[in-house]
């Protein structure tokens, strides 16, 4: 760690001190209590100078336990909330150890912690190697990863939807709305995600007021190594989430080694651009002779060694204005707490937060009257924001003056009246969880704010509360609300709620129907066995209704039979890949699963014993849909029922029905009904009690077992034998730190299928649909799968003998792992 100086003004660093030195890997650092807490797995570390040699000469270790067996999947991206918890982010290499007397074992995902309060919560988990994190000015979460989503929303932390059954549990969402970065030139090196963002790190927003007024708190920067550029993504508000817009580069280069990883506002309020500047950007997979290269060894933490990589250089760009780069330079310290009040004001996030940071750091409770005025002043900006309101907030909380001054907490009661909807959030992001607060919160009417991010904000805070009759009342009229129906995030806070509150709730839901009957075999008629659909249409599924020319939004029921041999009637489960946007499945007339607004989680129910008959057995699903594509969308492999080791596809022709167009309708909206039928189901355990029948022994199946070879984008069995027709269970095991599947393909298919997974890497659901491309050439195939990750792949074996290729269609994948089913 290195402290860098610019003493005759010019503009350029010309003296350098080192702080700390023999650190593992730093990749992070934020400023904490007089020094710097650093990320340097398996450690993090605070480091202080308390001699004034610009030295560190105190070094503590306050986590032990993040992974290293991959240096570049650990924890990185370490700064200072506005909540005054410190924020960070890790990939696949993990945690697994102590923190702050926590337990703890966890990967990829984004986590705060607080080493004053001892306290450590991973707020929400990630798709996969996670480099980005990105907090707005009025104190928004985001997140980019490393692989093929390059902008993520952090919506809704695990602790708000803990235990809540029924409906996916997805806090965090992908955001971005395109796939390919736009470098300058064509000498790209990428291993996978070719063209698109295989490296995503940053996410820092444009917080400051030099730059021109667009990218104020609305462009994150995201920087692409492997292309030499950052990125700009337009952040774009869309209710109570965000939708990201492509707005171009800031910053682009020809030079091969020039390799940005962090782009963050400085307190000049240009951008400051760290470039890694390495010829070798690629940490692995390791190259080897049988592609074209050289046999190389790995060296610790996984990094092949290549003579090649550079350890001694890098570079600091500054991105100012063309027009204007006036700045006067500015001093904050401890020393001197009124010029840290005025800093409040301040128009760089920079300089109030760090404003705010020396302020509890040094408990400055004689400031508590000035922060009162800040907080209780209705101005807002152009956007809507206060953010001088936003910061005093924060720093009475970090002053723990709510809990101990009568004062300070009438004064957070009154922000929730705030004219900026970002104070209102924050006041109720930090009041006490108690009956004064329900009270106070209940007044003011944020659940029906006219901000859904604030009504976000109070569903969130009474799903922290204890159950309620009296809550379960005011969440049900909430429900009455279209807008929060038919709001992905707004309706999953929702629901959680309705399932804490659940008594109110469902009394308040039978008082407003008291004919309405649950009745989980006959609630539906057109789920029943016998339900006549002779004249209904047929679609191929899995697809998008829009795909298929149905162009509305609605509900849309399916129904199909399949026949079941006698062995599977007993534990089995239905898997039907994800549902755009809620579902609720039968089976013989009898609900086995639902979710409701879920669109990007896969729909996997367990069956229970009793439901399946031996020989024809009708599925029936009731699909709602309330905007976009809509539909069962996922794989065709992903629609099965298995048994055991015996699997039944369920994917191909269905029956269909629209029974509700939302065309219409002003607003599209997620039936109350459907909410109800699924805490019912989830939660009330007297209801669909099915009869157990005699268990029966399921069939053997060939067992082929492959592993991908670690870092050689391999698979350790390249070739094997099953019989036509033989049941067949195939172990993919990845021991790689590279996601990866396998997919079969007819014979002779092999290129088709690979260039199409190549193509499909662009599609925004690409991801989603595990990149196995939607066509007849694929057979079978697994989901992608994290390292360390097992999948079970069952199937019958084609009845035509020959040669049946597989590979991996992870982008970019395909050239190098393949291998052969030889069907005898």
């Amino acid at each position: 760690v290195k402290i860098l100086e610019d003493t005759d003004g010019d503009g350029k660093a010309d003296k350098v001190t080192i702080f700390a030195e023999e650190l593992n890997i730093p990749t992070s650092f934020t400023f904490y209590d007089g020094g710097i807490i650093v990320s340097q797995a398996p450690h993090f570390i605070f480091l202080k100078d308390t001699d004034g040699d610009d030295k560190a000469d105190v070094k503590e270790i306050l986590i032990d336990g993040w992974g290293t067996f991959d240096t570049h999947a650990g924890p990185s991206n370490l700064q200072y909330g506005i909540d005054n918890n410190l924020y960070g982010v890790v990939g696949y290499s993990g945690f697994d150890g102590n923190a702050f007397g926590q337990d703890l074992k966890f990967n990829q995902n984004v986590y705060r912690f607080n080493p004053k309060k001892k306290t450590f919560e991973v707020i929400t988990n990630t798709s996969n190697n996670t480099w980005g994190l990105g907090i707005t000015e009025d104190n928004e979460i985001f997140a980019s990863t490393a692989n093929n989503t390059h902008s993520a929303f952090v919506a809704i932390p695990n602790k708000n939807l803990k235990d809540v059954k029924g409906i996916g549990a997805d806090g965090s969402a992908k955001i971005d709305g395109h796939y390919y970065m736009q470098p300058i030139t064509s000498n790209v090196r990428q291993v996978d995600v070719f063209g698109g963002f295989t490296a995503a790190a940053g996410h820092y927003f444009y917080t400051a007021r030099a730059y021109p007024e667009p990218y104020w708190n609305k462009i994150a920067f995201v920087c692409e190594p492997t292309g030499g550029l950052v990125h700009q993504a337009k952040i774009v508000n869309n209710g109570s989430g965000y939708a990201e817009e492509d707005y171009g580069n800031l910053f682009a280069s020809a030079d091969e080694w020039s390799s940005p990883v962090d782009a963050k506002v400085g307190p000049d309020g240009a951008v400051w651009i760290a470039d890694w500047y390495n010829f070798i950007v690629q940490h692995n997979p390791t190259p080897n002779e049988d592609r074209g290269g050289y046999n190389a060894e790995n060296g610790d933490g996984n990094a092949y060694v290549n003579p090649l990589r550079d350890k001694g250089h890098g570079r600091i760009w500054r991105v100012v204005p063309k027009d204007d780069d006036t700045y006067e330079p500015k001093k904050l310290s401890k020393k001197h707490p009124g010029a840290l009040l005025k800093a409040l004001s301040d128009d760089n996030k920079f300089w109030r937060l760090t404003a705010q940071r020396l302020i509890v750091e040094n408990e400055y409770v004689d400031l508590l009257s000035g922060l009162y005025e800040l907080v209780n002043d209705q101005h807002v900006d152009q956007n809507g924001l206060n953010n001088a309101a936003i910061h005093a907030l924060w720093t009475i909380n970090g002053l723990n003056a709510i809990e101990n001054n009568n004062e300070a907490l009438k004064v957070v009661r009154s922000a929730l009246y705030h004219k900026a909807w970002a104070v209102r959030k924050a006041a109720l992001q930090m009041l006490p969880r108690n009956t004064q607060t329900d009270a106070a919160i209940l007044k003011a009417n944020t659940l029906y704010d006219t901000d859904p991010r604030v009504q976000l904000a109070t569903l969130l805070y009474f799903t922290e509360r204890p159950s309620s009759t009296k809550m379960g009342q005011l969440m049900y009229n909430l429900s009455q609300d279209h807008k929060v129906m038919s709001d992905p995030w707004l309706y999953k806070a929702l629901y959680a709620n309705a399932a804490i509150h659940l008594s109110g709730f469902l009394n308040a839901f039978h008082k407003a129907n008291p004919t309405h009957e649950i009745s989980f075999e006959k609630r539906v008629d057109m789920s029943l066995v016998n339900y006549d659909d002779s004249d209904w249409e047929t679609m191929e599924l899995p697809q998008y209704i829009e795909n298929a020319g149905l162009d509305i939004d609605g509900v849309i029921w399916f129904r199909r039979e399949v026949n079941i041999p006698a062995n599977m009637v007993k534990g089995a489960t239905i898997s039907l890949g994800p549902i755009d946007d809620s579902d609720i499945t039968y089976i013989n007339g009898i609900e086995v699963g639902s979710m409701a607004s879920s669109y990007s989680s896969n729909r996997h129910y367990k069956i229970p014993d009793g439901v399946l008959k031996p020989g024809k057995n009708t599925i029936a699903i009731k699909v709602e849909d309330t905007g976009g594509e809509g539909g069962i969308y996922g794989n065709f492999w992903q629609m099965y029922i298995e048994a055991g080791e015996s699997l039944v596809r369920i994917n191909g022709a269905y029956k269909y029905k629209v029974e509700k167009s939302f065309l219409d309708q002003e607003e599209k909206v997620t039936n109350v009904f459907d909410m109800v039928n699924l805490l019912y189901k989830y939660y009330d355990n007297q209801s669909n009690k099915i009869e157990a029948q005699e268990n029966i022994d399921q069939n053997d199946a060939k067992v082929i077992e492959i592993k991908v070879l670690k870092n050689e984008m391999k698979f350790n069995v390249t070739r094997f034998e099953v019989n036509a027709s033989e049941q067949v269970e195939l172990v993919l095991q990845n021991p790689d730190y590279m996601q990866h599947n396998l997919v079969i393909t007819k014979p002779g298919k092999k290129d088709i299928v690979g260039k199409a997974a190549d193509k499909m890497a662009a599609d925004p659901n690409a991801a989603t649909l595990n990149y196995v491309p939607q066509m007849g050439d694929v057979l079978f195939a697994t989901p992608i799968l994290n390292p360390d990750e097992t999948y079970s792949l069952k199937f019958t074996a084609p009845s035509k003998p020959g040669e049946y290729p597989y590979i991996c269609t992870f982008p970019g994948h395909w050239r190098i792992m393949q291998g052969v089913m030889i069907v005898k």
